[in-house]
């Protein structure tokens, strides 16, 4: 006799071995269907025909969990390659792991794939899934593996078995005419897969070394119903139209060149729109008592070997030398800081010392990695560090968090997630220091009365940390701010001040990023609007279109009364239709836009169009300039 515990504390109790499908079906029918597999003892995901003969604790996974959520698109993976090595005999299938919102398989075949060829993979995996074939776990001798899948043909299969470490079990697959390589767990039949789509196939290197063979990357999403499959297709569909790197084009923001890769080429409009974000934060600065300093760009190789970044880091920085002496270009703002802060004997009168800069960094980012403005080889960073008393931390984090809940909302962001990671097994600094720090940690955040959650074991390897997500308008999450505690930084390049009772102290560091890459976090701005800001953030405000020359002096009038307000304006005095200035002034999504003809100049007034709308309003210049001078003070 053996006891299971389950979720709610209640326990079942069993004579002979049972398994995680059987459990589930002696609870509910409905929940035997949606089970996706188990997990035992809050740790361990196992298959639902996996045998348990001992006292256990059980919960059942299904689709609505983010692990059921997770096996099903690793078995719509395996699915995948079923249906191409089905449809493409001589195929060699590699590796198909889960990625952010589905997974992706690489192949190595004669040829390119065509859209054709997705179609027909699609529609064969549909076909499968329909036959419910029973998925099955075995554990194979290890030259009877290897043997296996080198008379299959499959080679990258062979060679992934025979780096296995001796002392694992190799585990396959079943389904149907199909073996694959994998540690599991997956669904128990291809039946559980019915919301799936391939999106797009690219080029990958075998295990990502560019000295390797080039194979073809499949990618596709999988999702627990097919409500959820469409949402998703729609967020796609949608993210498609908002993408940064489109807009940006259409309304004139940057630009990219070859001859600068991973580095951005920002257009008038675009440093509008660059400037009123770093105003709004350097005013953030002041208002939360951090004092903006400038760091070089270029450091000795010395001190990134005090601070560890040499030794751990170094292929991604970019490297130089003058004097017969090594530089490298900062990758990030630490240990300038540090150096500030080294800058004079501080005393403990002086913490907490915040110090903030909008540092320009470079990082040697591999060229397939780049993405527009999210993924950039030069890229500045709101970056700030606190220095401060292990008994000051709590009170900072807690400031941090309002300060950026008010930042986020600024901009619009007012769905945020707060994750704490705690430490990880490889770290510095006694269980002592970890123990105060994660504690005022989470005395911070319930302090500042938001919901969050604990990441265990994924804070970095010199302190706790904390992350803030935030959602956009079409419900992706992006990781923007954080505050990290760092007990080894410091230390490794000498900060001291002096304590209270006139000794040497090594003060704790807190890293703090709101925004993290300002061209990230712009970015994020442009596909959250569409491109179509609010009044206060628009490069450019107010559109002035006059209807014929006639009214081109009172045009002038009226800009240098906006331009005095600090309104950014911008003019259309051509000899063209008004319809078509209209409809240039919308595609460049202005919130507003002024019509002038003759009835305004000789009423002294303006004709008002807001953006989206096709009905203009007409108002006294007075009236006007009153209403947007409220509604910018309302914004800002």
């Amino acid at each position: 006799m053996f006891e299971i515990l389950l979720p709610d504390n209640s326990k079942l109790s069993f004579k002979t071995p049972t398994t995680p499908f059987q459990v589930a079906r002696s609870i509910s029918a409905g929940l035997a269907k949606s089970a996706i597999c188990g997990r035992i003892n809050n740790d361990e995901l196992v298959d639902l025909d996996t045998l348990i003969s001992s006292n256990c604790s059980l919960q059942i996974i299904t689709g609505k969990d983010p692990e059921g959520l997770e096996v099903i698109r690793h078995s719509t993976a395996h699915l995948l390659a079923y249906a191409a090595k089905s449809l493409f005999p001589d195929i060699q299938v590699t590796i198909g792991p889960v990625i952010e919102d589905g997974f992706y398989y690489d192949f190595a075949y004669s040829r390119p794939f065509t859209p054709e060829d997705l179609i027909r993979i699609e529609n064969k995996m549909i076909a499968l899934a329909k036959k419910n074939e029973e998925v099955v776990r075995e554990v194979w001798d290890r030259d009877k593996a290897i043997d296996f899948f080198k008379s299959q043909g499959e080679y990258y299969k062979a060679e992934i078995i025979e780096d296995i470490p001796e002392s694992d079990d190799i585990t396959l697959y079943r389904e149907g005419s199909f073996v694959d390589l994998c540690r599991g767990p997956h669904v128990s039949s291809t039946g559980k897969l019915k919301a799936f789509k391939l999106l797009k196939v690219s080029g990958a290197y075998w295990r990502g070394d560019s000295k390797n063979e080039m194979l073809q990357r499949v990618y596709g999403t999988a999702w627990a119903s097919k409500s959820e499959l469409q949402d998703y297709l729609f967020r796609l569909e949608e993210a498609e139209k908002r993408d940064h790197r489109r807009i940006g084009k259409s309304l004139d923001l940057f630009h990219y060149r070859d001859f600068a890769p991973g580095m951005v080429f920002w257009h008038p409009n675009g440093v509008a729109l660059w400037n009123i974000v770093e105003q709004y934060m350097r005013d953030i600065y002041k208002i939360s008592g951090f004092q903006e300093v400038r760091c070089p760009m270029m450091l000795d190789k010395s001190l990134w070997e005090k601070s560890g970044h040499w030794e751990h880091y170094k292929e991604h920085m970019f490297l130089t030398a003058s004097e017969n002496r090594e530089y490298a270009i900062k990758p990030m703002n630490c240990p300038g800081h540090v150096q500030v802060f080294n800058g004079k004997l501080r005393s403990y009168k002086d913490l907490p010392l915040r110090i903030g800069e909008f540092g320009s960094c470079h990082r040697n980012e591999p060229s397939g990695a780049l993405h527009g403005l999210f993924r950039l080889r030069n890229f500045t960073q709101d970056d700030g560090h606190i220095f401060c008393t292990e008994n000051q931390i709590q009170e900072e984090v807690f400031r941090f968090t309002n300060q950026l809940k008010k930042v986020y909302s600024k901009f619009g962001f007012n769905n945020i997630i707060y994750k704490l990671s705690t430490r990880p097994k490889k770290r510095v600094g006694s269980d002592e220091i970890w123990d105060k720090s994660e504690k005022a940690l989470k005395n911070a955040l319930d302090q500042s009365k938001v919901e969050w959650e604990i990441i265990p074991g994924e804070g970095a390897f010199y302190g706790p940390k904390i992350e803030y997500s935030l959602k956009d308008s079409i419900g992706r999450v992006w990781q923007c701010g954080t505050i990290q505690i760092d007990f080894n930084m410091p230390k490794q390049l000498e900060a001291e001040y002096v304590s209270e009772d006139n000794k040497r102290e090594t003060p704790v560091m807190l890293h703090r990023a709101i925004l993290g890459s300002m061209e990230r976090f712009i970015g994020i701005l442009i596909e959250n609007y569409g491109g179509a800001f609010p009044l206060w953030l628009a490069p450019n405000q107010v559109g002035i279109a006059t209807i014929s020359r006639d009214q081109n002096e009172y045009a002038s009038k009226v800009k240098k009364e906006l331009v005095s307000r600090g309104i950014r304006v911008v003019e259309d005095l051509r000899n063209e239709k008004i319809t078509y200035k209209i409809r240039e002034f919308s595609l460049m999504k202005l919130p507003l836009v002024i019509v002038l003809g003759k009835a305004e100049v000789e009423q002294n007034s303006v004709s008002v169009r807001k953006r989206g709308s096709k009905e203009s309003n007409s108002k006294s210049l007075g009236k006007f300039l009153e209403d947007i001078t409220r509604d910018l003070e309302h914004e800002t």
